[in-house]
């Protein structure tokens, strides 16, 4: 599977397109634009997001495949200067909505608050996504959910663990035995 491939999947899988996809397809540069650098203490944030998104279980989950460090690389060199700043101020206002909500910080709150936190962040996105202008940015959360599939899913443990994985090149066999629940080809 090449990158193209992979980034139609993911946003096939999503419902939709990519913010920053026309990079992905076309290869990401370096963006020449203003980037806010990304804290370890951010890094390790967005790996809790994302690990309440994609949480372990038979396999490991997205902190393990660390999409933290790949959401930052691909937001500082993937994303337009405004989806950067739309990014960056999202993710304080998803600590803000915790401390508002919890009176705690995203990172030290339980697992389930994590989740209803978050549950709501995802309805709030798809009204606002329902009813954006095509001018509009793109909701923050929605960023950070794409940018978690895409991490994890392309990653070696996405790839290898999450899904079937057959080595490549390898005997081609279009009539492999699927049964229902099956993890997907890799």
């Amino acid at each position: 599977m090449n990158r193209r491939e992979a980034v139609q999947y993911i946003s096939l899988l999503l419902g939709g397109t990519l913010v920053g996809g026309n990079a992905f397809l076309t290869g990401c540069k370096s963006n020449t634009g203003v980037s806010t650098t990304f804290t370890p203490e951010d890094v390790a944030y967005l790996d809790e997001v994302a690990d309440t998104l994609l949480p372990p279980t038979k396999t490991p989950g997205a902190k393990a495949a660390k999409t933290g460090q790949f959401m930052t690389v691909m937001v500082n060199d993937c994303y337009e200067e405004k989806d950067q700043k739309v990014f960056h101020e999202g993710m304080k206002k998803l600590n803000d909505f915790s401390e508002k909500t919890y009176d705690n910080a995203f990172v030290k709150l339980n697992p389930q608050q994590r989740h209803d936190l978050l549950v709501k962040l995802d309805n709030e996105q798809r009204q606002y996504t329902k009813n954006k202008k095509k001018d509009d940015p793109s909701h923050y959360f929605r960023m950070m959910k794409e940018l978690t599939m895409l991490g994890y899913f392309t990653s070696e443990i996405g790839c290898t663990q999450a899904r079937r994985y057959i080595e490549a090149p390898g005997h081609y066999d279009g009539n492999l035995p699927y049964k229902k629940g099956d993890k997907a080809f890799s």
